[in-house]
């Protein structure tokens, strides 16, 4: 059980014990034990409503929200529940903001690798949804920021199967948000160490997801066509690479 539903329920038991101690003396009608458990039933929502207040005022929205939960689910209609309602709708829309950002800061992935006499720095994350790339079957493709002390700055995307179709150069498109896509160019080393494929220019790429909430990038492939990788790129930290602007 929820700890602080099993609060609750401890509270309202508490109420309702010590009120109709007083209640339940020899003569004591039905009318007034009821008025007795309403009495402890506003008590208990009171309590909770306390819970609420500190939480909000923390801006812990996650936890005022589950406390405005159990107090509108089990405590409906009560003064406390009127009282808090409009701050309840604000922390419930809060609490969800505040999923979704520590959602997106989770997909992205940081290291710092020892390189030669210096660190190499990188940010990645995988694209939303796996993408076929070779006709075998979906996989995720990989959008990497790296800065290294021999190559300096990239951006590339790498894949898991198949090959992009860019050597000696291409074009791709890159979409931002709901905006319209524009081409980029980009280019396939060759090198069979991985199966990656430079966005060219890499301060524009970087710009571009510091601003963004997703981004997709078509490119061409070998089995044919085009693919789109789409990326959620909210939550990036750009702490992580302090040599980029």
């Amino acid at each position: 059980m929820n700890p602080a539903r099993a609060s609750s329920q401890r509270l309202l038991a508490l109420a309702i014990a010590s009120t109709l101690l007083v209640a339940c003396q020899p003569g004591a009608d039905p009318q007034q034990q009821q008025a007795a458990r309403a009495e402890a039933r506003e008590q208990a929502a009171e309590a909770m409503a306390a819970e609420f207040d500190k939480a909000y005022a923390a801006e812990n929205w996650n936890l005022a929200r589950a406390h405005g939960d159990i107090l509108n689910d089990e405590y409906p209609g009560s003064a406390a529940a009127e009282r808090i309602h409009a701050r309840y709708e604000e922390t419930r829309e809060k609490a969800r903001e505040q999923r979704e950002t520590l959602r997106l800061a989770g997909l992205w992935t940081y290291q710092t690798q020892p390189f030669k006499d210096g660190l190499q720095l990188s940010a990645s994350l995988y694209s939303r949804e796996p993408v076929d790339t070779d006709g075998g079957g979906a996989h995720p493709v990989q959008l990497i920021f790296r800065d290294n002390p021999d190559w300096g700055r990239s951006s590339y995307l790498v894949l898991e199967a198949g090959d992009f179709d860019c050597y000696g150069g291409c074009k791709v498109k890159l979409a931002v948000d709901d905006g319209e896509s524009r081409r980029v160019d980009a280019s396939r080393p060759k090198t069979d160490e991985a199966i990656a494929m430079f966005i060219e220019d890499e301060a524009m790429l970087w710009k571009t997801v510091k601003s963004a909430r997703r981004i997709a990038i078509e490119f061409p492939v070998k089995a044919g066509g085009t693919r789109t990788a789409e990326f959620e790129v909210g939550g990036l930290a750009p702490e992580h690479m302090p040599g980029w602007r």
